[in-house]
C-alpha cells in the first residue's frame, strides 16, 4: 500500500491543483509500479511559510529577500 505525503508551502493551491496531484501521482504508481489506485494513499500538508526554512531562513524571509534583489536589478 503506497503512502505518498506531499508538502507544499501555504500559498493558494487550490482544490484543482490538489486533486490534480493526488491522481497524477495514484496514476503514476499505478503505470510505473503497477500499484491499484485503491489501495494508494496521497497526504498533502500546507505549510505556512514562516514554519519553512530555506537556506538558513524561513522562506517568507527568503522571498522577501529574492524580490529585493529582483527589483534592484530593475
Amino acid at each position: 500500500m503506497p503512502y505518498v505525503h506531499i508538502q507544499v508551502t501555504r500559498e493558494g493551491v487550490t482544490l484543482e491543483q490538489k486533486e490534480a496531484l493526488i491522481k497524477g501521482v495514484t496514476d503514476l504508481l499505478q503505470q510505473i509500479l503497477n500499484k491499484k489506485p485503491a489501495q494508494t494513499l496521497v497526504v498533502i500538508d500546507e505549510v505556512a511559510t514562516d514554519n519553512w526554512g530555506i537556506a538558513g531562513m524561513t522562506v517568507t524571509k527568503f522571498r522577501q529577500q529574492e524580490q529585493a534583489a529582483a527589483h534592484k536589478t530593475e
